[in-house]
C-alpha cells in the first residue's frame, strides 16, 4: 500500500510540474504577445506559420531585387535625360554655325564645345557604379527576378541606346553622329552642315524614344514593388493572428490554471502532513 501511495505521490508531483509550466508558458504569451513558440503549441498552425515564413523570405528578396532594379532604372533614367539634353545642345551648335556670321575662333569653339558633348555622352553611356557594374547593359539586358515566373529588364543595352539610328535610311551610332557633325564644321559647308544637324536631331528623337521605354521600365518596377509590399504586409497579418496571443482566452486559462494549481499543492501538503499509520490503515 505504501508503495502504490509513493507512485502516486510521484505522479501527482509530476502533474503539478506539468501544470506549473503551462502557467509559465501561459504568462510568457501574455508578456510576449506570442503564444506559438514550438509545434505541439498547434501543430497545425506551426505548419502554416512555417509556409508564411519561407513566403516571407522569397518576397524579401524579390523586394530586394526589386529595389535594385529602381536604383539602376533611375540612374539610366538620369543619365538618357543627360543625354538628350546635350542632344539638344549640339543642335544649337550646329544651327549657330549655319548662321554664317560666325568667325573662325567661334567656329573653334563651337567644335571644341561639340567634341566636349561628344565625350561627354561615351562617358555617360559607359559609366559603371562603385560595383562597377554598368549603367546600361553590354549585348543584352539582365533580367532580374522580381516575382514568380517573371524576370525583368530593368534597363536597356548600351548598344540599344547608342547605334542603330536611323539617319536617312543609314544606320548610324551617337558617335558616327558626333563625327559627322565635327566634321561639317571643319569643312564650312552649308549642305554638310545641314546634314549634320539632320543627323543630330535623328539622334536626340532615338534618345527620346529610350527615355519613354526606360520610363516604363521604371514604372513597372514601380507597381511590382507596390504589389509586393502589400502581399507582405497580407503575409505579416496572417502570420500575427496565428501567433500572437488571445490574451482573453489565455489570461482565463492561466487564472484557471493557477486554481488548479493552489488546490493540488493545498490537498497534496495534507496529504503529506498524515502518519504512516494513517497511509496503511
Amino acid at each position: 500500500m505504501v508503495g502504490i501511495t509513493a507512485k502516486t505521490a510521484i505522479a501527482e508531483i509530476r502533474r503539478q510540474q506539468a501544470l506549473s509550466q503551462s502557467i509559465i508558458e501561459g504568462q510568457t504569451a501574455i508578456s510576449s504577445g506570442i503564444t506559438l513558440n514550438k509545434p505541439s503549441d498547434n501543430a497545425l498552425a506551426w505548419v502554416q506559420v512555417s509556409d508564411i515564413g519561407r513566403a516571407q523570405a522569397q518576397q524579401a528578396a524579390w523586394q530586394a531585387n526589386v529595389s535594385y532594379g529602381a536604383g539602376r532604372a533611375a540612374t539610366a533614367e538620369a543619365n538618357l535625360e543627360e543625354v538628350n539634353n546635350l542632344m539638344v545642345r549640339a543642335q544649337e551648335l550646329i544651327t549657330s554655325a549655319r548662321n554664317g556670321a560666325l568667325n573662325d575662333t567661334s567656329g573653334v569653339a563651337i567644335g571644341e564645345e561639340l567634341k566636349t558633348i561628344r565625350a561627354t555622352v561615351g562617358e555617360l553611356l559607359n559609366q559603371k557604379d562603385y560595383q562597377g557594374i554598368p549603367v546600361f547593359d553590354d549585348g543584352q539586358s539582365v533580367l532580374v527576378p522580381v516575382s514568380r515566373g517573371l524576370n525583368l529588364a530593368v534597363v536597356g543595352t548600351r548598344q540599344s541606346v547608342s547605334e542603330g539610328i536611323d539617319v536617312g535610311g543609314s544606320r548610324k551610332s551617337l558617335d558616327d553622329i558626333f563625327a559627322q557633325g565635327l566634321a561639317a564644321l571643319g569643312g564650312g559647308s552649308d549642305a554638310d552642315l545641314s546634314s549634320a544637324l539632320a543627323a543630330i536631331q535623328a539622334g536626340q528623337n532615338h534618345i527620346a524614344v529610350e527615355q519613354a521605354k526606360q520610363g516604363v521600365r521604371g514604372d513597372r518596377l514601380d507597381v511590382i514593388g507596390t504589389r509586393l509590399t502589400s502581399v507582405d504586409l497580407d503575409l505579416t497579418d496572417r502570420r500575427s493572428d496565428l501567433e500572437s496571443t488571445d490574451l482573453t482566452e489565455v489570461i482565463s486559462s492561466v487564472k484557471s490554471k493557477l486554481l488548479q494549481l493552489d488546490a493540488a499543492q493545498s490537498a497534496f501538503a495534507r496529504i503529506n502532513q498524515k502518519t504512516l499509520f494513517d497511509l496503511i490503515s
